[in-house]
C-alpha cells in the first residue's frame, strides 16, 4: 500500500507525456502568407490574375489544380497579392495583366499581347518557365515574399 501514491504518481506523469507526444503528433504545420509584389504593369488598366500552385502539371495554368488558390486584383501601377493560409511545400506562382478583361491570354501569332510574370522572375525559353525554375519552398518559420515583375513582349 505504501507504493499506492507513488505508482498513481507515476502513471498520471506517464498519461500527460503521452498526452502531450499525442498533441504534437497530431497538430498540422504552421501555415503562412506568400505576399507577392507586382512591378512594372505598363497601365491601370484591366485586372491582374494570379495563381498559386503546388503543381508543377498544372504551372502556369491553374484551371486544372484544385489544390491551387487564384487571385483577381484591379491593375494599379503597383499590386500586392496575398495568397492567405499556404500549407509547408514547393510552390510557383504565375502571373497575367488582362488589361482588357477577357479572363484569358491573348495572343498575336502565338505571342502574348498581354503582360505575364513567374515567381522567382523565371524567364521564358520557347514558351512559359518550368515549374522548377519558378517553384519556391514555403516553410512554417515566416511569411514568403516575392516580387514578381511584369513582362510585355509586345506593345
Amino acid at each position: 500500500m505504501q507504493n499506492r501514491p507513488r505508482i498513481i504518481g507515476q502513471l498520471r506523469a506517464l498519461t500527460l507525456g503521452t498526452a502531450a507526444l499525442l498533441a504534437l503528433g497530431n497538430s498540422a504545420p504552421a501555415r503562412q502568407d506568400v505576399v507577392v509584389t507586382v512591378v512594372d504593369l505598363r497601365s491601370a488598366e484591366g485586372t491582374v490574375l494570379a495563381c498559386l500552385t503546388p503543381s508543377g502539371g498544372a504551372f502556369p495554368d491553374c484551371a486544372k489544380d484544385s489544390l491551387s488558390q487564384r487571385r483577381i486584383v484591379r491593375a494599379n501601377t503597383r499590386v500586392t497579392i496575398v495568397f492567405n493560409d499556404v500549407a509547408p511545400g514547393e510552390y510557383a506562382i504565375s502571373l497575367l495583366h488582362d488589361e482588357n478583361g477577357n479572363g484569358k491570354v491573348d495572343k498575336a501569332l502565338f505571342v502574348p499581347t498581354e503582360g505575364f510574370g513567374f515567381s522567382r522572375d523565371a524567364k521564358l525559353r520557347l514558351g512559359p518557365p518550368r515549374f522548377s525554375a519558378a517553384a519556391f519552398h514555403v516553410d512554417s518559420d515566416a511569411p514568403v515574399y516575392q516580387t514578381i515583375r511584369m513582362r510585355y513582349l509586345s506593345r
